[in-house]
């Protein structure tokens, strides 16, 4: 009797420990909060060649060091690599990624790569820039249409009824930029400013400033130059700086180089994103999403018309 006791308290003690070793994957952080293992998560962005996107990284592996999770981020060297973005996305997936996050260059292109992921159970969440996509967890990042919207209206409250007026798109089917375009024209039009040429010039620095180059051409009394993000923004200002033309130029993303030109007052303004959220709060979202918790369907992140008023503030904030 005394020998089954014995027993039955060694066959406890190992059921126990087998328990225990079966939970230790949830680790908890320091704040208590429960890790999620060995979950991998890979993150596919438009480029990894701006600063922008640099800070959608950043934001996206802090979550991951908090979460415990193994996040991987990838991105061509520009925009305008779609096709070398839709392998980076096949990659992953067979890879055998527990959730994949993604901000599309080309939202028409992608819808046959993510139907790959849901063949797999695989969670799709877009950051930056939608997709019509009906499957997608969810989308978090800007209202790009609001976000053009009030750069158009701060550049229309810089000039007077009537003005002629260029916008700089980014790379054709860009949703995300096509959107800043709509709600910039809108504002602009309403203002009663004249939009007197709407050419892309892919997010790309050099060919926004041989846009305006050629617009010039036409137009040399040019008032105000709206641009869909600050790399063109910038580009634009080379142009119109060699022209000897001081008009006012607005970007959108509030990056630190489009900041520190406002404070210097060179640029007129930048309406500010929020990447590294973004970046954070994909991450944090898709691990929502694999222990099926509730994600809401639209997740939207702040914005911020940056002018020479609150440009060294915001320089401090995104330092």
């Amino acid at each position: 009797m005394k020998r089954l006791s014995v027993f039955i308290a060694l066959l406890c003690t190992s059921i126990f420990l087998i328990v225990g070793c079966s939970n230790s994957s949830n680790e908890t952080t320091a704040s208590g909060e429960e890790k999620s293992g060995d979950l991998k998560v890979h993150v596919v962005l438009k480029t990894l060649s701006h600063p922008y996107w640099k800070s959608v990284e950043a934001g996206a592996k802090k979550a991951g060091e908090d979460l415990g999770v193994s996040v991987e981020v990838n991105g061509p060297p520009s925009e305008g690599d779609i096709i070398d973005q839709v392998n980076m996305m096949d990659n992953a997936i067979s890879q055998g990624t527990d959730a994949l996050i993604v901000s599309p260059s080309q939202p028409s292109t992608v819808s046959n790569v993510f139907d790959s992921a849901k063949a797999k159970d695989i969670p799709v969440l877009l950051v930056d820039t939608d997709a019509d996509w009906k499957d997608k967890v969810t989308f978090i990042g800007t209202d790009n249409y609001t976000a053009g919207k009030e750069g158009g209206a701060y550049l229309a409250s810089l000039l007077k009824k009537g003005d002629k007026v260029a916008l700089v798109e980014g790379a054709k089917g860009n949703l995300a930029t096509d959107e800043r375009i709509r709600g910039a024209k809108e504002a602009l039009e309403k203002a009663g400013m004249k939009i007197v040429a709407q050419q892309p010039a892919d997010s790309d620095k050099f060919k926004a400033a041989g846009v305006i180059d050629a617009v010039l051409q036409n137009h040399r009394d040019l008032a105000g130059v709206f641009a869909a993000n600050d790399d063109m923004a910038i580009g634009v200002l080379s142009t119109t700086s060699q022209a000897k033309l001081n008009i006012p130029i607005v970007g959108i993303n509030g990056g630190d180089e489009a900041t520190k030109l406002i404070i210097e007052g060179k640029l007129a303004a930048s309406v500010a994103q929020s990447p590294y959220d973004m970046g954070y709060m994909g991450v944090e979202n898709a691990v929502k999403a694999l222990k099926g918790e509730k994600v809401e369907n639209r997740i939207p992140t702040p914005i911020k018309v940056v002018t020479k008023e609150n440009a060294k503030e915001h320089l401090e904030e995104i330092q």
